[in-house]
């Protein structure tokens, strides 16, 4: 068994890892131009001095996306 802190060491290290890799991600989806884009179902609620933002059908392409990749991933790995 390992010590504890070398598990919680491997933890930050992965977990500072993927932050920076979604860091990364952000920084390149800003650049294309890709954020600001609303889909169809998009909830966006703007009044003055006051803008509401809620992603529904974005939240629901995601989730399938991702849903399909872990499947798959899920897959390979039997």
């Amino acid at each position: 068994m390992q010590e504890p802190f070398s598990l919680i060491g491997k933890f930050m290290l992965f977990a500072g890892a993927a932050l920076a890799l979604l860091g990364l991600v952000f920084l390149l989806l800003g650049k294309a131009g890709w954020t600001g884009k609303f889909l169809p179902g998009d909830l966006v609620v703007r009044r003055p001095g006051f803008t509401f933002i809620f992603p529904l059908a974005t939240c629901i392409l995601l989730s399938a996306v991702l849903t399909i990749l872990i499947w798959l991933v899920s897959g390979l790995r039997r």
